[in-house]
């Protein structure tokens, strides 16, 4: 398997915070132009607006978890143990995250805001699981 095609599911998560600041500032510039807040409100950013506060919590929720897993698609990578398996867990776990944000930034509906979250918790754990089996020379 091409060790690189692991980086694609990276790319993908990496376009979702992109997706999420975009609409950060779409909701943050819609507030003001509404009066709800100025501009010079987020200097300190202590007021969130109420357009904008699901979408800005979910963007921080985009440098928690999806660190570890851009922590182990490089080392997958870097010790030339990308699989078949490794991919779609990769893929799940991307899959999981664009449900979490696409829940969170409008209903924010707990019971599947929560699902998405341990579908995608899980899916990384097994990563981890299929690296450290890679390691050993399990798999």
């Amino acid at each position: 398997m091409n060790q690189i095609t692991i980086f694609w599911p990276v790319i993908a998560h990496v376009l979702l915070v992109f997706i999420v600041y975009g609409l950060l500032s779409l909701r943050r510039t819609a507030a003001i132009k509404a009066g709800n807040v100025k501009l010079s409100d987020f200097r300190a950013n202590r007021h969130e607006p109420r357009e904008s506060v699901f979408v800005n919590n979910n963007l921080l929720n985009q440098f928690q978890l999806p660190v570890l897993f851009y922590i182990v698609c490089v080392c997958l990578y870097v010790t030339a143990g990308n699989s078949m398996v490794a991919i779609v867990l990769a893929w799940l776990f991307v899959a999981s995250r664009y449900i979490h944000t696409a829940v969170h930034v409008t209903t924010n509906r707990m019971p599947y805001r929560q699902s998405a979250f341990a579908v995608g918790y899980i899916v990384l754990g097994l990563l981890w699981v299929w690296f450290a089996l890679h390691l050993l020379a399990i798999v």
